[in-house]
């Protein structure tokens, strides 16, 4: 989509909110990320039960003070963006949006207040205001091993499934009702807890066999709780030997003093401004 004609102020608005190159738009990003901060801290006292009662009414009023910051702030967003559309359907439109609904929501449905947590993400802004966007690339490798790994993780959770599902049955045949485990579901929940090494305690086995049958759980809880982080750590690896590969494929050496240049888009060495070969970018 082609973006609008903006006035001088919408440009000069746009400018101090959406970027991070000027003085005014950095400082802006930072204030924001701090009343974010202090946002959600209101929100982690309001609901602690010792100091609701003296300040609940300060800390409700604090929240929709922080609330009508932050509609005035997405209204603005919305209005000095030349791509309307493009901003309010973004990751960060709809952070934005879903930070300022759960306020109120909850003049309808009080239990949804606790949701405002939810404004913790826009503190994502950081990797733009300290320039960490290239930490972001290091989640790129993870969510594509996660992408090209979940097929096998399907697989061994269905497998869990299995497995928890036979231990459940048979705790329940071993122990009966008389020790907690008084349906199959109840006792599907205590194989879980137990081969994911939980072990909450509320259920416990008192026959010998029952605790026969939890100790093979436990072992085999040990055994496999380390599957999916093997998978996942082999498309990790596979993700960075490619990306070493291409990195390694594309640098070039200057001519002049055989500074190594990395950058494809470079077209001049950094140390002595000589001109760089062409990258190579292996066949097609």
């Amino acid at each position: 989509m082609s973006k609008r004609q903006q006035s001088a102020l919408q440009e000069t608005f746009f400018d101090i909110i959406f970027g991070t190159e000027t003085p005014a738009g950095k400082w802006f990003d930072i204030v924001l990320i701090i009343v974010i901060i202090a946002s959600v801290a209101v929100i982690m006292l309001d609901s602690v039960g010792t100091s609701d009662a003296p300040y609940g009414s300060l800390y409700l009023r604090l929240e929709w003070v922080f609330t009508l910051l932050f509609t005035v702030e997405y209204l603005i967003r919305i209005w000095c963006a030349p791509n309307r559309k493009g901003y309010v359907f973004s990751v960060y439109g709809v952070i934005d949006l879903l930070s300022l609904l759960p306020t109120y929501l909850s003049l309808l449905v009080p239990q949804t207040a606790p949701l405002l947590i939810i404004r913790v993400l826009r503190i994502l802004r950081i990797f733009r205001v300290l320039r960490l966007f290239a930490l972001l690339q290091e989640a790129n490798f993870l969510a594509a091993a996660l992408r090209r790994s979940a097929r096998k993780v399907f697989v061994f959770f269905a497998l869990m499934i299995m497995i928890t599902t036979i231990f459940g049955c048979l705790m329940y045949v071993a122990e009966g009702g008389q020790n907690g485990f008084d349906n199959i579901p109840v006792s599907i929940y205590w194989a879980i807890v137990t081969i994911t090494t939980v072990g909450y305690g509320d259920v416990v086995p008192h026959s010998s066999i029952g605790r026969a049958i939890s100790a093979v759980g436990m072992l085999i809880g040990y055994a496999v709780i380390a599957v999916p982080t093997g998978i996942i750590t082999a498309e990790l690896t596979v993700s960075q030997r490619a990306q070493s590969e291409k990195q390694a494929r594309e640098a070039r050496n200057c001519s002049n003093c055989a500074a190594v240049e990395q950058d494809p888009e470079a077209h001049y060495c950094r140390a002595c401004g000589t001109p760089l070969p062409e990258p190579d970018h292996g066949p097609a």
